[in-house]
């Protein structure tokens, strides 16, 4: 059973004042997922989702000085509930790892909380927790100013 003390595994929460079918589009939307996507350094990225069960991502994030590819398949897609899907990139050795987005309706809000498991090194999954959190602050300001539009 995983706690979430387990170092190989990533917990991020947060509530975002939309509703759980905006919030779920946005992580299938290509347009938009390039938006705010873009954890650290990274300034732009190229993103290529054919989300439903079995479908592959491409997702190639660059900063000024590099590049970082990540790939994965959908597991699970259950609109505006859940999405599962495996996550590949070189900060993960080029092993697949899992990662479950949950949407709960919370009033006028969604949380959305993100697990991101079978880590083989606790140094990477850390790095991601940082990145994921930063993730989910871009999306709650690209929600933001899609609202205000």
């Amino acid at each position: 059973m995983h706690t979430t003390d387990d170092p190989n595994r990533v917990v991020v929460r947060r509530r975002i004042p939309a509703p759980r079918e905006v919030l779920f589009e946005a992580w299938t939307d290509a347009e938009g997922f390039r938006q705010w996507m873009c954890p650290g350094d990274v300034v732009s990225n190229e993103a290529i989702l054919d989300v439903r069960v079995g479908g592959s991502f491409r997702i190639l994030m660059k900063s000024k000085t590099a590049e970082y590819e990540h790939t994965g398949v959908y597991k699970i897609v259950d609109p505006p509930s859940k999405l599962v899907f495996t996550w590949t990139a070189k900060a993960t050795g080029d092993t697949p790892t899992l990662v479950t987005v949950e949407f709960f309706a919370a009033g006028e809000e969604t949380e959305i909380v993100l697990t991101h498991e079978k880590f083989t090194d606790p140094e990477v999954s850390k790095r991601y927790r940082g990145g994921w959190g930063q993730i989910l602050e871009k999306l709650s300001i690209y929600q933001a100013k899609k609202v205000q539009q």
